[in-house]
C-alpha cells in the first residue's frame, strides 16, 4: 500500500514523501494516528501542487540548516558529570545532555534530533554525535565527559 507521510516517521521516511508500507502498518497504525493519508490519485495531484509551492520554502530551510550545521560542527561540548572509580559515570551521558549543553549556548536542538554513538555513555572520554538538521543535512557534534571538579 501507498501512504503519503504528513510527519517523519524513523525508520521510514520524511514528511511529504510517498512510501509504500504493509497494509496493517498503514491502516492500523499511521492513518489513525494522522501520521499518514492513503496515496490515492487525487491525494497524489494535492500532494504533487503543494510541493511545487513549498519548494521555495524549503530552500530557505535548507539553507539555515546548513548555517547551524557549520555553526555547531565547529563547537566542542564539554559535560561535566560525577565519575567514581576507573572513570565510571553515576548515571549516563544521553542526548538530552547534549541537547542542553546545546541550548546553553544558544542553538535550540531537540534531542530527538541527536543520534548517539551509544545509547548511554557510562565512561569519560571524548565522544562525538550526529545532529539530524534536516533530511538532506546532519551534523558532526563532537563532545568531551569529563569529571565534575
Amino acid at each position: 500500500m501507498e501512504i503519503i507521510l504528513k510527519q517523519d516517521v524513523k525508520n521510514l521516511g520524511y514528511a511529504d514523501e510517498i512510501v509504500k508500507v504493509k497494509n496493517g502498518y498503514g491502516l492500523n497504525y499511521l492513518i489513525p494516528k494522522g501520521m499518514a493519508v492513503i496515496a490515492s490519485e487525487a491525494n497524489k495531484k494535492v500532494h504533487t501542487e503543494t510541493m511545487k509551492q513549498r519548494a521555495h520554502k524549503m530552500a530557505k530551510i535548507k539553507g539555515d540548516a546548513e548555517k547551524l550545521a557549520d555553526a555547531i560542527s565547529s563547537v566542542t561540548l564539554t559535560i561535566p558529570v560525577k565519575v567514581g572509580e576507573n572513570g565510571k559515570l553515576y548515571g549516563s551521558v544521553t542526548s538530552q545532555n547534549i541537547a542542553d549543553s546545546l541550548k546553553k549556548l544558544g542553538y535550540s536542538i531537540d534531542k530527538k534530533q541527536i543520534e548517539m554513538p551509544e545509547e548511554h555513555i557510562r565512561k569519560t572520554g571524548t565522544y562525538s554525535a550526529a545532529v539530524a538538521l534536516h533530511r538532506d543535512i546532519k551534523a558532526k557534534i563532537n563532545f568531551d565527559v569529563v569529571e565534575n571538579a
